[in-house]
């Protein structure tokens, strides 16, 4: 049995990319950049309007940092793949996108629970928000999440690093998703299947229920509001939120527990596309279409900044 660290991994992407090669490319194109454009300006739009200098804003940044990353690891690599036909990804190359993808998948989750709870405060003990809801406390937060999502992410890409392949490695999906990863190994893999088991309670279920917990809390108090004014305005104020945890939440339980078929591979190979590439490009619309603060702050941001810049 001939056992060696590979050199290069071989992603096989979609069955039939090469009938429909182009589409699929544009498709991918239109994608990526929608999805860098639109986190982008979420950014930008934080950090130069005051207005939204607010712990919701801070976690939205946060969160379309994350889908950068995630899509800049993933579709570039892609669409090479679907135009070009180079499928070859190197070792190193693997598992730096699998380092990558990991640590900010992770850190959706977890930021998602954390303005659950800051939809919670605002919502259901609003006296007390802006004590609770500190620059410093919320800074922590995330900050508490980008490290321990990076160190996670840092020891699957360690544990998978030191693994041994016998045989042709050719990954059937889209970039290196690591339960590929580990079938494919001829090493000893408990470790990694051990990581993987506790992650999910911790990353999974954890985030899961406190989540739960927060909008239990929220919809309580909602309800008890005497006017359907203040219930509407309570409830435009989550509603956001509540869709991109049910795009987030719907795909992650399409995509693990769903039955498994002969044709599921390739349906793993979709739902994987959704969350990594049609996910974040609905984040920024789904909070500036619903949301008249980020409508107002494009204005600002285009009058004082880019016409203000023509005439001078």
């Amino acid at each position: 049995m001939n056992i060696s660290v590979p050199r290069d991994f071989y992603l096989l992407a979609f069955s039939n990319s090469e009938q429909h090669h182009h589409i699929i490319f544009i498709g991918l194109l239109l994608m990526y950049l929608l999805a860098l454009v639109g986190n982008l300006l979420i950014i930008v739009l934080v950090c130069l309007v005051p207005q939204l200098h607010t712990p919701m804003y801070f976690f939205l940044c946060n969160l379309a940092v994350q889908d950068i990353i995630t899509v800049s690891a993933v579709l570039p690599k892609l669409m090479t793949i679907i135009f070009i036909g180079e499928r070859s990804i190197s070792f190193y190359g693997c598992i730096t996108q699998l380092f990558l993808y990991i640590s900010c998948t992770d850190g959706d989750f977890l930021l998602l629970a954390i303005m659950a709870y800051d939809r919670y405060v605002a919502i259901c003990i609003p006296m007390r928000y802006h004590l609770i809801m500190k620059a410093r406390f919320c800074i922590l937060l995330v900050s508490t999440a980008w490290i321990f999502c990076t160190t996670n992410a840092l020891c699957y890409a360690l544990l998978m690093s030191n693994l041994s392949f016998c045989r042709l490695i050719k990954i059937n999906h889209v970039f290196c998703e690591i339960l590929t990863l580990v079938e494919l190994s001829c090493s000893d893999t408990t470790l990694i299947k051990t990581l993987i088991t506790v992650d999910a309670p911790l990353i999974g279920v954890f985030p899961f229920w406190l989540i739960l917990t927060s909008y239990a809390y929220i919809i309580y108090t909602i309800l008890k509001m005497r006017t359907t004014a203040a219930r509407l305005k309570s409830f435009s104020s989550c509603s956001s939120h509540l869709t991109v945890l049910l795009l987030y939440g719907g795909t992650c339980i399409s995509l693990y527990m769903k039955p498994v078929s002969e044709n599921s591979q390739e349906v793993d190979k979709l739902l994987s596309l959704i969350y990594l590439g049609f996910i974040p490009v609905l984040n920024p619309l789904v909070y500036s279409l619903r949301n008249r603060q980020i409508q107002y702050s494009v204005k600002i941001v285009f009058t004082k900044y880019l016409f203000h810049s023509l005439y001078n």
